[in-house]
C-alpha cells in the first residue's frame, strides 16, 4: 500500500509537469514544435486503467489507487488536449474539416474499389495508409475514444466474470501503456536530431521515470501483470530519456554560446570618425 501511495504521488506529479509546457503555449499563443500524440496516449491509458479499478472490472475496490490518479489524469489531459488544439496553427485548424471528408472519400471509394471492381484487400489497405489524415490528431484523439468506448461496452455486456473482465481491459491497457511509454520516442529523436533538450523538458523525464518504477515495484508486490508489465517499458524509457538530456542539456549550452559570440562579431563597429566629426560641430 505504501509504494502505491508514493507510486500515486509521482504520477500526480508527471500528470502535472506539462502544466508549465501548456503555460508556455498560452503565453505564446503558439504549440510550436510540441506534439500532441503523447497526450493522447496518455489520456487512453488513463481512460482504460480507471475503467480496469472500477468494481465493474475489477473485484470491489481492490485497485481503488488506480482508479485515483487515472481519475485525475484523465481531467488534466482533457484539459492539456483542448488547449492544444486550441492553440494549435490556423492551417492545423482548415484542415480537419477537409481530413475528415478526406477520410470519408478515401473510405468510399476503397469499399467501391473492393467490392465492384475487386481490387485486393492489401491494395485498399495501402491506400488508406496513406492517407494524411491517419496522422492527425484530432482523428487519432477519436480514435482511441472510440476503442476505449468499445472496451467498455464489451467488458460490460459480453463478458460476465470479473476475471475474464481483467483479462480483457488489462489487455488492452497494456498496449495503451506500452505506448504511452514509448511516445517520448519522438522526443528523443528530436532531441537527438537537433542536439537540444527544448522540447523535453528534465522534470517530465525525471518523473516518468520515477512514477514507472514506483508502480512496477506496486505490481510486482500485488502480483497484478497488467499494472507491472507496461513499466518495465517505461522505466527504461524514463532513464534513456534522463541521459539523453544530461547529454545534450550541456551541448545546447555550448551552442547557445557560440551562436552569442557569433552574434556579437556580426554587431557594426562603431564609426570612430563619424563621432569624430560630430563631437568637433559641437564644440
Amino acid at each position: 500500500m505504501a509504494v502505491g501511495v508514493i507510486g500515486n504521488a509521482a504520477s500526480l506529479i508527471l500528470y502535472a509537469v506539462p502544466i508549465l509546457t501548456f503555460w508556455r503555449v498560452i503565453k505564446k499563443k503558439s504549440t510550436e514544435e510540441f506534439s500532441c500524440v503523447p497526450y493522447i496516449l496518455a489520456l487512453m491509458n488513463c481512460l482504460l486503467y480507471t475503467w480496469y479499478g472500477l468494481p465493474v472490472v475489477s473485484n470491489g475496490w481492490e485497485n481503488f489507487l488506480v482508479v485515483t490518479i487515472n481519475g485525475f489524469g484523465i481531467l488534466l489531459e482533457f484539459s492539456f488536449i483542448f488547449i492544444y488544439f486550441w492553440f494549435t496553427s490556423a492551417q492545423g485548424k482548415a484542415s480537419f474539416p477537409n481530413l475528415y471528408i478526406s477520410l470519408h472519400f478515401y473510405s468510399g471509394f476503397d469499399f467501391f474499389q473492393f467490392t465492384i471492381l475487386n481490387v485486393p484487400l492489401k491494395m485498399v489497405a495501402l491506400q488508406l495508409l496513406g492517407s494524411p489524415i491517419l496522422v492527425d490528431p484530432l482523428f487519432q484523439l477519436n480514435a482511441l475514444v472510440t476503442v476505449f468506448c468499445c472496451v467498455g461496452m464489451i467488458s460490460t455486456f459480453v463478458l460476465h466474470t470479473h476475471h475474464l473482465r481483467k483479462l480483457f481491459v488489462g489487455s488492452i491497457g497494456l498496449v495503451a501503456s506500452v505506448a504511452m511509454y514509448a511516445s517520448p520516442l519522438v522526443a528523443m529523436r528530436q532531441v537527438i536530431k537537433t542536439k537540444s533538450v527544448e522540447y523535453m523538458p528534465f522534470y517530465l523525464s525525471f518523473f516518468s521515470f520515477s512514477a514507472s518504477s514506483l508502480w512496477l515495484a506496486y505490481g510486482l508486490l500485488t502480483h497484478d501483470l497488467f499494472l507491472a508489465s507496461p513499466n518495465l517499458v517505461g522505466s527504461p524509457v524514463g532513464l534513456l530519456q534522463i541521459v539523453l538530456y544530461c547529454i545534450y542539456r550541456n551541448k545546447e549550452q555550448q551552442h547557445q554560446v557560440v551562436k552569442k559570440e557569433e552574434e556579437d562579431v556580426k554587431e557594426p563597429l562603431p564609426n570612430w570618425d563619424l563621432e569624430n566629426k560630430k563631437n568637433n560641430n559641437n564644440a
